[in-house]
């Protein structure tokens, strides 16, 4: 099943006034029986019949939109969450095997929230709150593990921490990183003083021109240029030039246009090149360890 579903029922309820409609269509699908469903997985899985995935995907559409409504509380659209987890539903559709002997619901349910969590934790923040495994598990579960509204105390921590199987420093950094709020870099211009609020442009620094930093950067520059400039004079004529034309020059040879050139085998071409490039690392490395 390698061709995109085309379904009668459209999954983009994100149109103005379209949600409400497509919960309907879905509604309205009929339900399998297990025998049905056990026919149309077999002709899918044996035959490729993307008329048998059709009608198992629209019939269990009605789930994915029970499970994105489990979601809501993290502020994004419903219908995007659907349409993630349309995808969960349609990858799990793909992959389920009829002689496993379980309803597709209970298998697709994984698919479906798995796509949903992704979604959710790619665009709750712009900037992304959870990236380790740790961080990820966190996310879903420190709010509704937390008793009270406010910062979690130590013993909640700890008792956090020991039942997800994480530190407890991983824990109070990711109950900072919730509880903090995504802040525009530049300030409102219509912001009186009492909304106010300083932004990152009215106090973060701008090093782009400042006068150290641009000498550092152009001296550094004019150093390396010498040192390169030192360690391809140190080749002999014929490595100097394949390095030179294989990674200098704009229009760079093949080895086997260098071959033709050289009278040699391609082969040769990349031993020379090889050595050339080892000799100049171990000198260019010289050079910087001279410089410190």
């Amino acid at each position: 099943m390698t061709q995109t579903l085309s379904l009668p029922i459209a999954l983009n309820p994100g149109a103005d006034g379209s949600l409400a409609a497509y919960v309907r269509a879905v509604n309205a699908a009929p339900v399998l029986s297990a025998e049905e469903e056990q026919h149309l997985a077999r002709r899918l899985r044996q035959d490729g019949d993307l008329d048998a995935a059709k009608q198992l995907v629209v019939s269990h559409l009605r789930y994915v939109i029970r499970v994105a409504r489990g979601f809501s509380g993290y502020g994004l659209p419903q219908a995007d969450l659907i349409q993630e987890g349309n995808i969960g539903l349609m990858k799990a559709v793909r992959h389920f095997d009829p002689d496993h002997g379980v309803r597709l619901l209970s298998f697709a349910v994984h698919w479906i929230r798995a796509e949903i969590y992704d979604f959710v934790l790619r665009n709750w923040r712009i900037v992304k709150v959870a990236t380790t495994k740790a961080q990820r598990k966190l996310f879903f579960n420190l709010r509704k593990s937390r008793s009270r509204i406010g910062w979690m105390n130590q013993g909640e921590v700890d008792s956090l921490a020991a039942d997800l199987d994480v530190p407890t420093g991983t824990v109070k950094e990711m109950e900072s990183r919730m509880a903090n709020a995504d802040v525009p870099f530049d300030a409102q211009d219509d912001a009186d003083d009492d909304e106010f609020r300083a932004s990152p442009a009215g106090y973060l620094k701008d090093m782009r021109y400042n006068p150290e930093s641009l000498y550092a950067e152009s001296t550094g520059e004019e150093e390396r240029g010498k040192q390169l400039s030192t360690a391809l004079a140190d080749l002999d004529p014929r490595s100097r030039a394949i390095i030179q034309r294989r990674w200098l020059d704009e229009d760079k040879p093949t080895l086997h246009e260098l071959a033709h050139e050289y009278g040699v085998s391609a082969e040769r071409i990349r031993q020379i090149e090889k050595k050339a490039l080892t000799h100049m690392k171990a000198a260019l490395h010289t050079g910087a360890a001279a410089g410190q």
